[in-house]
């Protein structure tokens, strides 16, 4: 299926709609979430989520536009969850430790949100596939990792290159630890922290 943007998020609403929107939409969301994890992709559709919210089917039109457009706000949902979990983590003094102290955290938030992590990653919903925008959109939440390196680079702790390139290797090394780790061939997340250690160590600039 396709995957238009959100269309109930650029609706004109008055005020007090909006309002009463604002807080529907998370509980829609958890809903459909619900649903998935219990009942399989099968169960997305606009009548049972409205009947599981209690609200009317012309709301979830309204706020998403489509079953597709619903679809795109869980995945952006999930990457939501998975910045604040990132943004959570204190920030260090030194930028090099602050970049280790968000491995860790990375890889609890895919574990303590399974069913994001297979809409995000695991193509849970067959046929999904996001826009642009909302790829944009996703990739935009772990800009904290490329603020990071950023700062590692300027300390001198990185080679001088492109954050993102960093960033990049890195989230690659990670998704590909806890891939394995969620099917079952690895039992705890040693293989992820080496990985991404790995990756860093990599990229670590030599220091006289």
């Amino acid at each position: 299926m396709g995957s238009p943007a959100p269309l109930g998020l650029q609706g004109a609403t008055a005020p007090g709609q909006r309002s009463a929107h604002d807080e529907l939409r998370p509980r829609l969301l958890d809903v459909a979430c619900r649903l998935l994890a219990t009942a399989g992709p099968e169960s997305l559709t606009v009548r049972r989520i409205a009947a599981e919210a209690d609200c009317p089917t012309t709301t979830i039109y309204t706020m998403f536009g489509s079953k597709e457009g619903l679809a795109e706000a869980l995945y952006l949902e999930g990457f939501e969850r998975f910045r604040r979990r990132l943004e959570a983590v204190p920030p260090r003094p030194d930028p090099l430790e602050y970049l280790s102290a968000l491995g860790p955290a990375y890889r609890e938030a895919c574990f303590a949100e399974p069913t994001y992590y297979s809409l995000m990653f695991e193509k849970a919903i067959p046929g999904f596939e996001p826009s642009e925008r909302a790829r944009t959109l996703a990739r935009a939440a772990l800009n904290i990792l490329d603020r990071v390196i950023a700062d590692c680079i300027s300390a001198g702790y990185l080679v001088p290159t492109q954050p993102r390139k960093i960033a990049d290797a890195l989230w690659a090394a990670a998704q590909g630890a806890i891939s394995l780790e969620r099917a079952g061939h690895f039992r705890d997340g040693s293989n992820y922290e080496l990985v991404t250690s790995a990756t860093i160590l990599y990229f670590l600039a030599k220091r006289d």
